[in-house]
C-alpha cells in the first residue's frame, strides 16, 4: 500500500509526526507493508522555525518539498495543485492523507480526487460556522470530497451526520495533536523559561526568575486578521495588555511576523517594546510554547491547538475569536477556553474571573495518545472492505 501524507505548515507538524510513528510501527511489525511518503508543500512563512519543528517532533526530512512559499491564497492553492499533480502521477499512490486545515490541504484533497485518488481527511468535521475564515472553506471542501473522515471529538462527527455523510465514510479516532503533547511533555518540562526567554527576545530585558510558580506569568499569541489589522481593533487590545495585566503580572508575547507589522505601520511597537514587563519573543518551536502552556496563569490566543492544549493542561484561556471550530475545548463542554472576541469590557471581565482560578485538566474521550494507531487502522480497515 503506498501513501502519501502532505504537511503545509506548523499546525500540520504536531498532528502528522505520530501518523508517520504509527506507520514506522506498523511496518516493523508487519514487514513495511506500507511505503509511505512525505510531502511538504512550504507554505510556511519561516524556514527556521519550520526546520525546528521537524527536528524537536522527530519528522523525518519531507521526501518531496514542493517549494511553494508565500503568497496570496489563489496562488498558494494554485501552484500546490500545479506540483502536487506531477508527484501523484509519479508515485501513484493508494491514499493521500491531509491533515487540519491550510491551504495544502485543499489544494492536494483536490487534487488527489481528480487523479481518482482516496483521500482520508485527519481533524475532519471541525466547524466555526464563519465563512469569512479560509480555513472554514478549506475543512468543508475537503470533507465533502474525502472518502475518509477522521474526528477528533463526537461533535465533529455530529457535524458531518448533519451535512449528509455518508456514515460509513466517519470514523472517531480522537485528536491525533494530543499524541504529540503526551509524547513530549517530559522534554518540555525539563526546558528553562528563563532561558527560553533569553534565546528567543526581542526586546532584550532584564529576566525576572519566571520558573517561579508563585507570581506566575501570561502568555499571549494574536494573528489573525480580525484581531490585527485595524488599530481601532488592535491599539485597544494593547492598552489592555499593558493597563491591566503588565501591571500584575509579566506577559510572554510570542509575536506573529504579521502582527508585528501592523504594530509598527499603527506606531505602537515601540510602546511594546518599551514595557519592562512585557517580554516579546520570535516565534517559538513546538517545545518551547508547550513548556509556556504548562506553567502559565493564562492564556490569550487566537489560535485552534493552543485551545486544544489548555483543555489538557487545564490552563486558563482566553479565546480572542467568536466562534471556534474546537467547542469541545469551551468551558461548557469540559475545556478551559472561553470566547472574548476583541471586546475589550468582556476581555477585562474574563480576565479578572479566570487569572486565579486552579487549574482544571480536562480529557474529552479519545484524547489519549493514541489517536495515530486508530486514524492508521482505519486506513487499512477500509481498504479490507472495499
Amino acid at each position: 500500500m503506498k501513501i502519501i501524507s502532505v504537511v503545509g505548515a506548523r499546525p500540520n507538524f504536531m498532528k502528522i509526526a505520530p501518523f508517520i510513528k504509527a506507520i514506522d510501527t506498523y511496518n516493523a511489525l508487519n514487514g513495511n507493508i506500507i511505503e509511505h511518503t512525505l510531502v511538504h508543500t512550504d507554505q510556511h512563512y519561516d524556514d527556521c522555525i519550520s526546520k525546528a519543528f521537524f527536528e524537536q517532533l522527530d519528522i523525518p526530512e519531507a521526501d518531496i518539498n514542493l517549494g511553494v512559499g508565500s503568497g496570496t491564497h489563489a496562488e498558494q492553492v494554485g501552484n500546490t495543485m500545479i506540483e502536487f499533480e506531477k508527484v501523484l502521477k509519479d508515485k501513484k499512490p493508494d491514499w493521500v492523507v491531509v491533515v487540519g486545515d491550510v491551504n495544502a490541504i485543499l489544494a492536494c484533497s483536490v487534487t488527489a480526487k481528480k487523479e481518482n485518488i482516496k483521500c482520508c481527511h485527519i481533524e475532519a468535521g471541525l466547524r466555526s460556522g464563519d465563512m469569512t475564515m479560509p480555513e472554514e472553506i478549506n475543512r468543508l471542501v475537503t470533507d465533502r470530497i474525502s472518502d475518509l473522515l477522521l474526528t477528533p471529538d463526537p461533535l465533529s462527527s455530529e457535524n458531518l451526520r448533519k451535512e449528509g455523510v455518508p456514515e460509513g465514510k466517519i470514523r472517531f479516532t480522537g485528536n491525533i495533536m494530543i499524541d504529540t503533547l503526551e509524547r513530549n511533555r517530559n522534554k518540555a518540562e525539563a526546558l528553562d523559561i528563563n532561558e527560553i526567554i533569553r534565546q528567543n527576545s526581542v526586546n532584550h530585558f532584564e529576566l525576572n526568575n519566571l520558573n517561579s510558580p508563585v507570581a506566575g506569568f501570561a502568555v499571549m499569541t494574536l494573528h489573525r486578521p480580525s484581531n490585527v489589522d485595524r488599530k481601532e481593533t488592535l491599539e485597544p487590545i494593547i492598552r489592555f495588555l499593558i493597563d491591566d495585566v503588565c501591571s500584575e503580572i509579566p506577559l510572554i508575547w510570542t509575536i506573529h511576523p504579521r502582527t508585528r507589522k501592523m504594530l509598527e505601520t499603527f506606531g505602537l511597537l515601540n510602546e511594546v517594546m518599551s514595557h519592562k514587563n512585557l517580554f516579546l519573543l520570535e516565534p517559538l518551536g513546538y517545545l518551547e510554547m508547550l513548556k509556556l502552556n504548562m506553567n502559565a496563569r493564562i492564556i490569550f490566543t487566537d489560535s485552534g491547538g493552543l485551545q486544544e492544549e489548555c483543555t489538557i493542561l487545564g490552563t486558563p484561556c482566553l479565546t480572542l475569536r467568536w466562534n471556534t471550530e474546537r467547542p469541545i475545548t469551551l468551558l461548557e463542554h469540559g475545556g478551559a477556553s472561553v470566547l472574548v472576541g476583541n471586546n475589550i469590557r468582556l476581555i477585562r471581565k474574563e480576565y479578572l474571573s479566570s487569572l486565579n482560578k486552579p487549574r482544571k485538566p480536562f480529557r474529552p474521550e479519545l484524547w489519549d495518545g493514541h489517536a495515530a494507531e486508530r486514524c492508521l487502522n482505519a486506513i487499512l480497515e477500509y481498504r479490507k472492505l472495499t
